[in-house]
């Protein structure tokens, strides 16, 4: 029987292929049109590297597909916020304490240069409450955390806004700040050799655990110890929150004290000025929206969903009386705040005070309720 050939199994094939190759030389074409949108974050296993990798496609759809967003991991926000003011990026994972530093230019950013427009507040998601942790079989030994100077200890990775945050505890306690950088990965066996005492860790919302400190508590057991009435006193008197904490809202087994005590610091992701205002307005418009579905996913964004507003707006009042810088009339005994303050929040407004709609209806910031940006501010922002 003679073998009929498939011609046009050929002709198949050579259109498939065609195509494919069509299909191929589209892709690059259509990644060349959407622009760049870089998020730097703290390292690969942090809770804001894991957040931001979860935000990118939210953004992405947010923006209609004109932008491609990219996550790229740094040793710290620190690095993370230089990254993006040198270039490297559009929006830095940071907090509160992290943006004071450097709009007052000390810590890591003494006497720093932007080479790019500086990073100005875009968006808080949320807060992290600084605790400080031993292992279970070592906690006699630590009653309060005076009990920690001058020992060796882990502050979080060294640059990490919650080290910041323990440098800002220690100083106004006055004790000696002794950190010892370690591996995340290896931070249950150095509290189990005593290559370190203690390690802080930390909690988002009251809620969740960073990623090494779940692996952590697996491993060891350990304690929280809380700061002493007297500790207490002296934070508040410096004007420090200090919150408490349902350690079975972020522990999986018993932790010590049935009530934890640390000191927040508010987190979020800070971009560039020169960012266009559109884009800072669907991006956050973006998360509002998605509040409630974000909350299902990652506890941490409890606070955020509960007052999306309330959080950002607090940033605010918060970030204007840490910095009594010159520029500005005093209303009543309020510190003063300076001229560049003025353009960052007339730049969050311009993006986020727009009406956010919701089941309940429309929400309207009041900027009126916020002191810094009336007279000169509007001037000069």
């Amino acid at each position: 029987m003679p073998k009929i050939k498939p011609v046009y199994t050929t002709t198949a094939s050579a259109a498939v292929i065609a195509a494919l190759l069509a299909a191929s030389a589209l892709a690059p074409a259509e990644a060349q049109q959407r622009k760049s949108l870089r998020w730097t974050t703290s390292q690969v296993g942090s809770y804001g590297y894991t957040i931001a990798a979860s935000m990118a496609k939210i953004v992405e759809q947010a923006l209609g597909g004109e932008y491609t967003v990219t996550v790229q991991p740094y040793t710290s926000p620190t690095v993370a916020m230089k990254a993006v003011m040198n270039g490297e990026g559009e929006i830095a994972y940071t907090a509160d304490i992290g943006m004071s530093q450097f709009h007052e230019r000390v810590g890591g950013f003494k006497d720093y240069k932007p080479v790019k427009p500086e990073l100005v507040h875009t968006w808080y998601a949320y807060p992290m409450e600084s605790l400080m942790a031993t292992s279970a079989k070592e906690a006699d030994k630590y009653k309060c955390w005076k009990d920690f100077s001058g020992k060796p200890v882990f502050y979080a990775p060294a640059g990490a806004q919650n080290w910041l945050n323990w440098q800002r505890i220690y100083k106004v306690l006055g004790y000696d700040f002794k950190h010892v950088q370690i591996d995340l990965k290896s931070n249950a066996d150095a509290l189990e050799a005593g290559t370190i005492v203690g390690s802080a860790t930390y909690t988002t919302a009251g809620k969740s655990l960073a990623a090494y400190w779940k692996e952590t508590e697996i491993r060891l057991d350990i304690k929280v110890v809380n700061p002493c009435p007297d500790e207490v006193a002296k934070l508040k008197a410096a004007g420090l929150a200090v919150v408490h904490v349902d350690p079975k809202g972020a522990f999986t087994k018993d932790v010590g004290p049935s009530t934890l005590m640390g000191v927040p610091i508010l987190f979020g992701y800070n971009a560039r000025i020169d960012l266009p205002e559109d884009v800072v307005y669907k991006m956050v418009k973006a998360f509002y929206d998605k509040k409630d579905e974000l909350v299902k996913v990652y506890p941490g964004f409890s606070a955020m969903a509960k007052d999306f507003v309330g959080m950002q707006v607090q940033v605010f009042v918060t970030d204007a009386e840490r910095m009594p810088l010159e520029g500005f009339p005093r209303r009543g005994q309020s510190p003063q705040i300076e001229i560049t303050y003025a353009r960052r929040f007339k730049r969050w407004r311009g993006g986020v005070s727009r009406r956010l709609n919701d089941a309940a209806g429309a929400i309207e910031i009041e900027l009126a309720e916020v002191e810094c940006c009336n007279g000169r501010a509007h001037e000069q922002g």
